[in-house]
């Protein structure tokens, strides 16, 4: 459509607003690239001679206490930046942000500012992020942000204004004249002309709510109280500030702090202007120009300082902060991986651990051997005394060798080794200052110490305390490796000293350049110690603790309502309990070595078995054991493979079906031989009720007596009962009598709801009868067939129905192998011959344990908490 003559003035106006507008949003932005301009100009003209590694030195050579006193200052700063946002949150939104999150969040964002520039898109974006969640909406954070910079500017003015008052006599441009007789110099009038209006606003704002309106903008003013709030943080703000940059300049330089601080001032108030990130460059040229300190590489070097300090370092914190609050309110969106990662990464925590104590360890040995600190203690010694230093070395070797030492407890996931070791790796840290300043050694132990205490939940396992006297236990084995290591740091230490001036000193003899000495007392403590730790484990190591004689009478009713006999052998006094919680089940088991041993598989209702099982392995995990469970039936081997462990088959299980039983037939041959020839012999067979047991105690001692002493053994333990009148006044006796004498009997174990009987001790005297054993067996079977029992359990019989094949596992052949060749040993197969007579059903029984290297130690310490000895798993 063509234009119309008419609209043309109208559209030329339009352009010309619009233009206008244009070049007034750009103004501010090209007098910011004026002024940084005309600074770089002006720092080139005045740093124009100072070289780079002038200005390395000079930052070099400012006084560390100058540096502290900066960071003291800077503190002081950004607390006071923080509190510009309390206030202006308690006037804008009042009641709904944290007064800590506000603080937090007001110097936060003036450190990213100070550190990227645009103010209002970054310290906008950081409040926004840090007080939407608390239901602030946007224009809510714009008010807020416009009230804290409503605060800077008005205290910027206020101390500018007492800087003039306080009279900056040697300020360029206000010492060259001087005021009239009886009236005040020009500047103290203008500060005092400053300081009225600034009062005026104050009292102007009172204490009722008072609004700003810009446009559409509405700002809500604080009262009067909280405006003085404001300005007196704004003057510690910039107090702290300026003397941050006093005390990193050279004093020649900067003359007195009120003069400095208006400078300051100024030079803020030209940086803000300049639009550049922290006002770089602008405020450097201000600063450089009023102090007429061009060409000063000093003075370069201080600024350079102070932008380390309170730009650089403030902002680091400030994004540390950030990352850490989003990783608190993102926690739910981070826990799932994070667990998964910790899953992942828990089984290698034990051994990572004990590398760390290893190589703070090994650290500590080398350092002590080969110490090579003289110009660090020559500081040293203007600080702390000559005996301080050496007790520090001496301290430091032995540290060393603990840590070696509680590696393996910690490999173990002992909770005493983790505290052992973050104690002793701080300590060491410590002692590596105390030897000679070795603060990279000290700085290493310390992030050793901090990744060994964020694991602290995998270092959970509390060993009672006879099971591991103390931290320090180790095995002869690895004790040998420790000594290997110290020996080798001995070593290399006399290497390195052996040509030294004072290699053939003393070693009592103490002095600042005597490393030879102290090498030689630091070897002399680690042997000590070496020599120590093996003289505890050798006179210090505790037997295994007995179980308590009280038997819970909840173990006495469960194994009541037992249908498996051997759950009798819970009655024996010897074991502790893993009981249920409704006390209906149990886990009968006894500690052996470095293994918790369980007797069978869990008694109880066929419900707790699993979960009792389970508890039992955590058991043996929180106590540092290795778990076992020695003679348990193939019905729960899925149950103990998902818990990772291996099987062994230990032999068969001999059960006799009572139903059909009888002495008829030519299968029965010898058992009828063996009854007719016993009553031929004179024997007669009964059975001796619980009740009648105590008085005949002592003829039953006399045959067991004669028993022992006809076998050259001792009594079993553990899995078989032995000689105990406790025990076997718990149980009917069956006896064999002779002339009304007893010469053998066996206790009889009943399972509950007569579903089979079982015998444990089974003793006669030698003059007894060749027969004796298939009389009593005979009459046995008997008596439980006329009892209504359905099954009689005749034991084990130890290695019988292992694989012998070239594919077998190892244990399978070598069982089957001592089995055929055993019989100097044990006469495993004449045991086997001996139950096959009563034509039983065999079923296989397993020893449940750790695979790999722990399946050998495993089987020693059930062969020794059952006999004594590693042939103890084959005996019966």
């Amino acid at each position: 459509m063509p234009t119309s003559p008419e609209s043309l003035p109208l559209q030329e106006d339009a352009a010309r607003v619009v233009a206008t507008s244009q070049i007034r949003r750009l103004l501010p932005s090209i007098a910011g690239l004026c002024i940084a301009a005309l600074a770089l100009a002006v720092l080139h003209h005045t740093l124009g001679s100072v070289t780079l590694s002038a200005v390395s030195d000079a930052l070099d050579q400012i006084p560390r206490a100058a540096l502290a006193l900066a960071c003291l200052f800077t503190g002081i700063s950004f607390a006071a930046i923080g509190v510009y946002d309390l206030v202006a949150v308690e006037t804008v939104a009042p009641g709904r942000i944290p007064r800590l999150l506000a603080a937090a969040t007001g110097a936060g964002g003036y450190a990213a500012s100070n550190a990227l520039g645009f103010p209002l898109l970054t310290q906008g974006a950081l409040r926004y992020r840090a007080y939407g969640p608390h239901a602030v909406a946007l224009g809510d954070v714009g008010r807020i942000l416009g009230a804290s910079w409503f605060a800077l500017l008005v205290s910027l003015v206020t101390m500018a204004a007492v800087a003039l008052v306080l009279g900056p006599a040697n300020l360029p441009g206000f010492h060259g004249g001087a005021a009239p007789a009886g009236m005040p110099r020009a500047e103290v009038t203008a500060g005092l002309a400053i300081l009225g209006l600034v009062a005026g606003l104050v009292l102007w704002l009172g204490r009722r709510e008072r609004v700003l309106r810009l446009a559409r903008f509405s700002m809500r003013l604080p009262t009067t109280r909280a405006a003085l709030v404001q300005i007196g943080a704004g003057i510690v703000d910039l107090t702290a500030a300026a003397a941050t940059l006093y005390v990193l300049l050279p004093a020649d330089a900067v003359g007195s702090f009120p003069a400095f601080a208006l400078i300051y001032v100024a030079a803020t108030v030209v940086g803000i202007a300049s639009h550049a990130p922290g006002g770089l460059g602008a405020f450097e040229a201000t600063l450089v120009a009023s102090l007429g300190a061009g060409g000063r590489a000093d003075v370069l070097g201080g600024l350079l300082a102070y932008r380390i300090v309170y730009t650089l370092l403030p902002f680091l914190v400030a994004m540390l902060g950030l990352a850490g609050t989003e990783i608190v309110r993102r926690r739910a969106a981070f826990a799932g991986p994070a667990r998964a990662a910790a899953r992942l990464m828990e089984p290698m925590v034990p051994r990572a651990a004990a590398g760390i104590a290893l190589a703070g360890g090994v650290m500590l040995l080398a350092s002590g051997a080969t110490r090579d600190l003289a110009a660090r203690i020559e500081i040293l010694s203007q600080v702390v005394p000559l005996p301080f230093v050496e007790a520090s070395h001496f301290a430091a070797s032995l540290v060393g060798l603990a840590l070696l030492v509680l590696a393996r407890g910690l490999n173990r996931r002992l909770a005493r080794a983790w505290r052992f070791a973050l104690m002793l790796l701080v300590l060491g840290a410590a002692f590596s200052l105390g030897k000679g300043l070795d603060w990279e050694e000290a700085c290493l132990l310390g992030t050793l110490a901090a990744l060994l205490a964020a694991f602290r939940a995998s270092f959970y396992r509390c060993p009672p305390p006879a099971a591991q006297a103390t931290p320090f236990t180790w095995s002869r084995p690895a004790l040998a490796g420790v000594a290997a290591l110290v020996t080798g740091a001995s070593g290399l230490g006399f290497v390195a000293w052996r040509h030294c001036a004072d290699a053939d000193a003393l070693w009592w003899q103490v002095n600042w350049d005597g490393d030879a000495p102290s090498l030689i007392r630091a070897s002399f403590a680690l042997m000590a110690g070496m020599a120590a730790i093996g003289f505890d484990n050798a006179v210090n190591r505790r037997g295994e603790p007995r179980a308590e004689p009280e038997i819970p009478q909840a173990v006495v009713e469960a194994v009541a309502r037992a249908p498996g006999a051997s759950a009798a052998l819970a009655l024996l006094g010897d074991k502790a309990f893993l009981t249920s919680a409704d006390g209906q089940g149990f886990v009968m088991y006894a500690r052996a070595g470095r293994s918790l041993v369980a007797l069978g598989e869990p008694v109880g209702p066929a419900g707790t078995a699993p979960e009792l099982a389970w508890a039992f392995r955590e058991l043996a995990d929180r106590t540092a054991a290795r778990p076992v469970f020695y003679g348990v039936g193939p019905e729960n081997l899925p149950l103990f493979l998902d818990m990772g462990l291996a099987a062994l088959k230990l032999g068969e299980v001999a059960r006799v079906p009572l139903a059909d039983f009888s002495l008829k037939g030519p299968a029965r041959h010898d058992l009828r031989y063996g009854a007719r020839r016993a009553e031929k012999e004179g024997l007669t067979f009964a059975i001796l009720p619980r009740a009648e047991v105590p008085a005949a105690m002592e003829e039953l001692r006399a045959v067991s007596d004669a028993w022992l002493a006809m076998k050259s053994g001792s009594e079993k333990r553990f899995s078989l009962g032995y000689f105990d009148p406790a025990y076997l006044a718990r149980f009917d006796i069956a006896v064999m009598r002779k002339e009304g004498r007893i010469v053998a009997f066996a206790n009889l174990w009943r399972g509950a709801d007569r579903n089979e009987v079982a015998i444990d001790l089974i003793r006669y005297t030698p003059d007894a009868s060749r027969v004796i054993m298939d009389a009593l067996f005979a009459n046995l079977l008997l008596a439980a067939k006329d009892e209504g029992y359905r099954w009689f359990n005749l034991g084990a019989a130890p290695l019988s129905g292992l694989v012998d094949r070239r594919l077998a596992s190892r244990w399978n052949r070598f069982g089957a192998f001592l089995y055929r060749r055993g019989a100097d040993l044990y006469s495993f197969d004449g045991l086997r011959t001996f139950k096959q007579k009563f034509d039983p059903v065999w079923t296989p029984y397993y020893l449940i344990c750790p695979g790999g290297l722990g399946t050998p130690r495993a089987l020693l310490d059930v062969a020794t908490l059952v006999n004594g000895s590693p042939f103890g798993l084959i005996r019966r």
